[in-house]
């Protein structure tokens, strides 16, 4: 504070001086004295330069970032506090984690809703975003937008996912270590699917694909997984307490019955057929046996995968409230939704889910939007 106050008044004085310093050099102009010209240029070269750096010294929190959101200014306004965000304390404080397997850097806006909806829904809870990608990094996060907003909440972690470390010492470490797996079609997505049922394994919390929309608070969804339709069992949400027997039973069923060429056999046809032996049942339906609940699709696919167009079809605020009464998360299908073009602003369904539940991302979006607008013009 002392450095800064002393400087400004330096700045100060400098202005009172230079119309002295120019009425001078103008008149050796007038005079008509050939190198005077030159020197008047450079000493307003030398001014506008001066200027510039006494700008810089006397404010530097105004300096205009080069990447993403500056923390400064753009935290305060797009980071509420807890009670804010979710109405109240979470009533657990269970780790929400979010897994990247492939080498991308770069999250889409999906993405960074889908960690900013859990960020406010969970304020006190660890919202940790695993990124293959990351360990390349040396430690740090790339320049990129998305890190820059979701660093503003203080609940969310990105760390680099080191997959050797996560499935030492489960079933599935012999597995990864074969070269082989990933020539497979699949690999990506299998992997994927690794890595959730070990994280539950070895931690217990949420698990969540980064293609969700959260709207509620998901820890009293304990020992849970959603019904995505036809007595199908998804494994895009996961909420179960750490070493948990139906996740062991998962593990083991994934290395015993692998099969990584056909989709979905280490995904929700895994999970679904566990279950079924779990609660010795052929048909799933909305209930609970042994400590495990499978939910009804509305919980957490509320939109079936068939129908996810209607992601793109506009609704009224009305319909929006009814459709979700009963939906603490919507899974946007995003496989199958990522070609197609969302309008900013609309009142398409997802534009109002990005609109209410990732009010930062949203804000960014819209500014691209705009952005793209003016340079078309």
């Amino acid at each position: 504070m002392t450095a800064a106050s002393g400087e400004q008044p330096l700045a100060g004085d400098r202005k009172v001086r230079m119309p002295s310093c120019l009425l001078k050099l103008t008149r050796v102009v007038l005079s008509h004295k050939p190198c005077a010209l030159f020197t008047l240029i450079f000493v307003f070269i030398a001014l506008a330069y001066q200027k510039l750096y006494w700008g810089i010294g006397e404010d530097p929190k105004s300096s205009v970032p080069t990447s993403g959101l500056s923390a400064e200014r753009s935290c305060a306004h797009y980071v509420p506090s807890a009670l804010d965000m979710a109405g109240g304390p979470s009533p657990s404080t269970g780790n929400v984690f979010f897994v990247e397997t492939s080498e991308q850097t770069a999250p889409s806006y999906l993405f960074s809703c889908s960690v900013e909806s859990a960020a406010r829904t969970h304020p006190a809870s660890r919202v940790v975003v695993l990124m293959k990608g990351l360990a390349k990094e040396n430690g740090s996060l790339p320049r990129h937008w998305a890190f820059s907003l979701l660093s503003c909440f203080p609940n969310v972690e990105i760390l680099p996912l080191d997959l050797t470390e996560l499935f030492s010492g489960t079933p599935l470490a012999q597995w990864f270590l074969q070269p082989q797996r990933q020539q497979e079609p699949h690999f990506l997505h299998v992997l994927s699917d690794a890595c959730r049922i070990v994280l539950m394994w070895k931690f217990g919390g949420i698990y969540l694909d980064t293609d969700f929309i959260v709207l509620k608070n998901l820890q009293n969804l304990t020992n849970a997984l959603g019904i995505q339709g036809d007595s199908v069992l998804n494994g895009a949400f996961l909420s179960f307490e750490a070493k948990h027997k139906f996740i062991e039973i998962c593990m083991q069923d994934f290395v015993q019955n692998y099969n990584g060429w056909a989709w979905g056999h280490q995904g929700p046809e895994l999970l679904t057929r566990v279950f079924k032996k779990w609660c010795s049942v052929g048909t799933i339906k909305s209930m609970s046996c042994k400590g495990v609940s499978a939910l009804a699709q509305e919980v957490v696919y509320p939109i079936p995968w068939q129908d996810w167009e209607q992601l793109f079809e506009a609704v009224s605020a009305l319909e929006l409230q009814k459709l979700l009464k009963n939906t603490y998360a919507v899974h946007i299908w995003n496989k199958l939704s990522h070609r197609t073009k969302l309008e900013i602003p609309s009142q398409a369904l997802l534009a109002q889910l990005y609109s209410q539940f990732c009010p930062a991302t949203y804000a960014k979006m819209k500014q691209d939007s705009e952005e793209l607008s003016r340079r078309a013009v």
